[in-house]
């Protein structure tokens, strides 16, 4: 392999370089919601592609929005039951209470 007799400067190099252009890719409206998408693909909103649906994407967001109010309620009472900054609060006020005791034995120790 041959080898270089002189350094490439700066300038030569950035030219060379200058060609190395990114390009903007192709996009369109969706249309039926009228979202903008990647040309060729499925829409990511509602799952329109071409002449039909292509995902059940429109059929699980109508799903959720049709769901009674009981489900919903019911998931949210779930959702608080598991929160584990409850534990959190009742670990620091053992711990406060732990404190309060702590300084009180200390000093009937040292009164003895």
């Amino acid at each position: 392999m041959a080898t270089p007799k002189k350094r490439t400067g700066k300038a030569k190099q950035n030219a060379r370089r200058a060609n190395w252009k990114g390009t903007v890719p192709a996009t369109t409206t969706c249309p039926n919601c009228k979202a903008v998408i990647l040309t060729h693909t499925v829409c990511p909103e509602c799952g329109y592609y071409k002449d039909g649906f292509a995902s059940n994407k429109k059929a699980e967001t109508e799903a959720k929005a049709e769901a009674p109010a009981e489900v919903k309620e019911e998931e949210k009472e779930v959702k608080k039951a598991r929160k584990p900054r409850a534990k959190k609060a009742e670990a620091t006020e053992v711990a406060e209470e732990a404190k309060e005791e702590a300084p009180a034995e200390v000093e009937e120790k040292t009164e003895e």
